[in-house]
């Protein structure tokens, strides 16, 4: 096996803060970790620009029906497939829209199958298996910005014409150089040494978190702040769309029940009713016309309906 440098790697490197962490009492090791994890906020807070500019060509994808892809290795691929498959239930959408892929498949999600990240053309494959194209945006996620797995899935993509982002902690690493936008939270040394799923894992989840959040909200997913396209799949999520419809409203529960029932459950649908005084029919073809944003609708009330 070829030698590699890990030395260059921020991700790698020795904190000083923790060299003796074994030799710490429970709740002193604990305010370590805590205290190194306060630092990751502010990480993330120097790349919002271009995490902002990642999120308006989301929203662009969206809008020609492209799909957002991730894809990794080990913890980085587990957090792109988390993000991803929490996009359905929370936002309606299709499964199809925000995919995960993670090196080694679905396999890998429950058991660590390292060496499946060395080799690139699995990278290029797996994004052929899906059909990847220039109408979708990819996503590249690694902690150290060299992951081989995760460069040949780049590489292809660009190849293809599509949009491609990194998202890395390793200043100057090959991933940057392959993005057409580069999101780098840079969060140092690790408490324990090279184990990235702690600060690097924390800032890649909250800047995914962002990438979804914000182009779902763009695309009109949210009112106000409430997840106005949630799926009601279990008896939580029934609840929760009685009270996003309520708030949105300032209706009764009975009121929100009659109009959810009436339109197949389906808040934003039910807003409209509620607030515009009109059937579901109406509500719907309304939302149809405003790309299903309810602030757009409520911005138009006085147009005709036929």
């Amino acid at each position: 096996m070829p030698y590699l440098d890990l030395s260059k790697m921020v991700t790698e490197s020795c904190n000083s803060v923790s060299q003796n962490i074994d030799q710490l009492a429970t709740l002193d090791i604990l305010k370590v970790i805590n205290n190194e994890d306060k630092t990751v906020a502010l990480a993330v807070e120097k790349v919002l620009p271009y995490i902002a500019q990642a999120v308006e060509h989301i929203v662009a994808t969206f809008a020609k029906h492209g799909r957002l892809i991730y894809i990794g290795a080990g913890t980085s691929g587990r957090l792109g497939i988390l993000d991803a498959s929490e996009c359905p239930p929370t936002y309606g959408t299709s499964p199809e829209q925000v995919i995960g892929i993670i090196a080694g498949g679905a396999s890998a999600v429950f058991k660590a199958v390292e060496n499946i990240e060395d080799k690139p053309e699995q990278g290029q494959a797996d994004l052929q298996s899906i059909n990847f194209s220039n109408n979708d945006i990819l996503v590249g996620i690694a902690a150290s910005g060299r992951t081989p797995y995760v460069i040949g899935a780049m590489k292809y993509a660009k190849k293809q014409g599509a949009m491609v982002i990194s998202l890395c902690c390793n200043p100057n690493a090959q991933m940057i150089s392959l993005a057409d936008i580069a999101i780098t939270p840079v969060v140092g040394a690790e408490v324990i040494t090279g184990s990235s799923r702690m600060k690097a894992g924390t800032a890649q989840k909250m800047v995914l978190n962002m990438l979804t959040t914000a182009s779902m909200i763009k695309i009109g997913k949210v009112f106000g702040n409430l997840m106005v396209d949630v799926e009601a799949t279990n008896a939580k999520l029934v609840e929760r769309q009685i009270n996003i419809v309520m708030q949105a409203t300032d209706c009764s529960r009975e009121q929100a029940i009659k109009a959810l029932e009436q339109c197949k459950r389906h808040c934003k649908t039910a807003i409209i009713m509620l607030l515009m005084d009109l059937d579901a029919c109406n509500a719907k073809l309304l939302l149809d016309r405003h790309n299903g944003k309810v602030v757009n609708v409520l911005a138009n009330k006085n147009e005709s309906i036929s």
